[in-house]
């Protein structure tokens, strides 16, 4: 893509980005677990499409803009799954909340860096599928306890 298609697809990803933060609050109000659980298994389906489909520019505008919702469903997802966790500290837990965003930005850049660096910049998408991966993990273990302790 030229220099100014890229920006025009940044612009289109922040714009979708506000339609997935109201579809969020949405998802959040009437379905919240369900949003949370199925999230990153969208997310590693977009990746995967994004992943064969790069080169082409029609697809990858039109991926950027469902990436673009997801990353706005995905961060009021993250807010509430760390809210939810504290509802009597909720100073604690946004503290919480912003403390794990740069731990997980520190260290999947450092990650993404050592891919691009060794095998090439296409390759990073798969650093966001591991994480997916790590993260549904830990979904569905707070979902079994949740369910234990409820």
């Amino acid at each position: 893509m030229s220099a100014n298609l890229i920006s025009i697809m940044l612009l289109v990803y922040g714009l979708a980005n506000i339609v997935g933060n109201v579809m969020a609050g949405r998802l959040l109000t009437d379905y919240p677990i369900r949003t949370v659980t199925i999230f990153p298994i969208v997310l590693t389906a977009v990746y995967l499409i994004f992943y064969f489909v790069a080169e082409l520019t029609v697809p990858t505008a039109i991926i950027i803009l469902v990436w673009g919702i997801l990353g706005g469903i995905g961060a009021n997802i993250n807010q509430y799954w760390i809210t939810s966790s504290a509802p009597k500290a909720p100073d604690f837990a946004n503290g919480l909340f912003l403390t794990s965003v740069d731990l997980g930005t520190t260290i999947g850049a450092g990650i993404a860096g050592v891919i691009i660096a060794q095998i090439g910049t296409k390759y990073i998408l798969f650093v966001g599928m591991l994480s997916l991966v790590i993260g549904f993990i830990f979904i569905m273990l707070r979902n079994s306890l949740y369910k234990i302790t409820a």
